[in-house]
């Protein structure tokens, strides 16, 4: 289990080592299946840990912790997506200083791309409404439950039900 003892606030308090170590690979590859260059990567990976670090106080344990660090993870993305867009590297907020050994890179870029498939995917699933795209990358790429992806997205359980079999049936009458 990724949580321990309750805090003095009452609410579970989270072992971020395990909780890392746990989903560290799963949130690298929902960034990997919408980058591959493996320094933009390796890079929101690193802002998802950092931002959940600053805001494991806020953790409520109603949900999973990998629920938690997806909801993260799509706001770094977005914020990410939105500093591209008006010109400013992510990487100028991390620092320049830090280096990686060959070792990670390699393994980083392997599993760029492992996630190879993931991106056709969302690259098929880029005219689906962006509701029913998230649902779909969440369950289906990334594995959580309904009920984690809801939590994930704000919505409920019943929602993120009905997103997928949007998405699903968008997708095989394209196939078709």
């Amino acid at each position: 289990m990724s949580v321990s003892e309750p805090a003095p606030t009452g609410r579970p308090a989270l072992k971020f080592s395990v909780v890392y170590r746990d989903h560290v690979a799963e949130i690298t590859a929902f960034f990997a299946r919408r980058s591959a260059e493996t320094q933009v990567v390796a890079d929101l990976v690193s802002q998802t840990f950092v931002e959940a670090i600053g805001s494991a106080h806020t953790y409520s344990g109603r949900g999973t912790p990998r629920a938690w660090l997806f909801s993260i993870a799509r706001v770094v993305y977005a914020q990410h997506c939105a500093e591209r867009a008006s010109g400013r590297e992510l990487i100028d907020r991390l620092g320049r200083g830090s280096t990686w050994e060959e070792d990670e890179i390699e393994g980083l870029a392997e599993r760029i791309d492992a996630q190879r498939r993931g991106r056709e995917l969302l690259e098929r699933a880029a005219r689906l409404p962006e509701g029913e795209r998230a649902a779909l990358e969440l369950v289906d790429l990334t594995g959580l439950t309904p009920t984690e992806a809801a939590r994930a997205l704000g919505i409920t359980a019943g929602a993120v039900r009905v997103r997928l079999f949007r998405a699903r049936t968008r997708l095989r009458k394209d196939d078709n």
